[in-house]
């Protein structure tokens, strides 16, 4: 049977973190602070940081052709209407956004809300997701994965009637609070 220890792994750190041993969990650079000294991923410490109120909005676009907006819009899909759907899809993954995401802290959201807006006529839908904590850290990543996973649940919900759709666009597009403030897309 083969060794199934990589053969750039040191076998006696195996789940002891031993690679680690003598190795600073300072950042590697201020600009890489999800790497220790060593360059191993580490979790960011917060404790210090302060409590402040954070938001952070995140769109993406689903593009499909009008025909299946059009039917995406009345709700008469082979599996139903897909737009509240979609909109519980986001809502549940911005909530586990730190059981997808490894190094992401766990937040107590205070909110979150998907919006939708569907353009029959072009097949453009853009998915809006924003998120909202008062917390240590940032809500980017719980409002990136919300507007993925609403994104994602609309291609789902929408194959049986066209299968070249395409997710686009994802990105963060407002986030305000903590030390680097307000910062809104161009």
């Amino acid at each position: 049977m083969d060794d199934p220890t990589p053969s750039h792994a040191d076998p006696s750190a195996a789940d002891t973190g031993a690679s680690d041993a003598g190795a600073s969990d300072a950042p590697l650079a201020d600009e890489l602070t999800h790497l220790n000294a060593a360059g191993h991923a580490r979790m960011v410490d917060v404790g210090d940081k302060p409590v402040t109120v954070r938001t952070a909005e995140a769109r993406a676009r689903v593009v499909m052709a009008p025909a299946t907006a059009a039917r995406l819009l009345s709700g008469d899909l082979p599996k139903g209407d897909a737009l509240p759907v979609a909109r519980i899809a986001g809502i549940q993954a911005a909530k586990r956004t730190s059981e997808l995401i490894p190094l992401c802290h766990h937040l107590a959201l205070t909110t979150v809300t998907i919006d939708i807006e569907v353009a029959a006529e072009t097949g453009h839908v853009d998915v809006t997701a924003r998120v909202r904590t008062a917390d240590r850290t940032g809500v980017e990543m719980e409002a990136l994965t919300a507007a993925s996973v609403a994104s994602l649940t609309l291609y789902d919900l929408v194959k049986a009637v066209q299968r070249d759709v395409v997710i686009t666009d994802l990105r963060v597009t407002h986030k305000t609070g903590g030390r680097s403030g307000e910062h809104r897309a161009p």
